[in-house]
Order: structure tokens, then sequence, then C-alpha cells
């Protein structure tokens, strides 16, 4: 739940959901697609989003050489 007042806490996700919804289930309809179907779409879009995808935020790294470059 959100802080009364703060409509902020939820952008995160609301962000996440968003890129999840036009990068892996753009051209997927959902009713095609089992339970199980989805979640596995889902964790491998967590995955990619994670360690894969450049991220302008980190300079244009991916998420793994950004994390080494600064340990």
């Amino acid at each position: 739940m959100s802080r009364r007042g703060n409509c902020w806490d939820h952008a995160v996700i609301e962000s996440f959901h968003s890129h999840l919804k036009s990068e892996q289930f753009q051209y997927v309809k959902f009713n095609s697609l089992s339970l199980q179907a989805v979640i596995e779409h889902v964790e491998e879009y967590i995955r990619y989003y994670n360690e894969e995808r450049i991220q302008e935020k980190l300079g244009y790294y991916l998420p793994m050489k950004f994390g080494r470059k600064a340990a």
C-alpha cells in the first residue's frame, strides 16, 4: 500500500508493468496462454530486464557489466 497522499509509491512498478506489456506481450493474446506460459514469460522477462537490457540510467551499460564496473 502506498502512503497516504504519495502518488509516487507505485511509479516504479507501474513503469515495469508498462515495459513488460509493451516488450513481452505486445503481440500475444492473453486468452491463448496458459497460466504456466504467462509465468514463464514473466520470469524470462524479469531475467532479461535485470541482466541483459541496456539501461539508460546506467550510462547505456548492461546491468551485469555496470555491476562489475562498480565493484
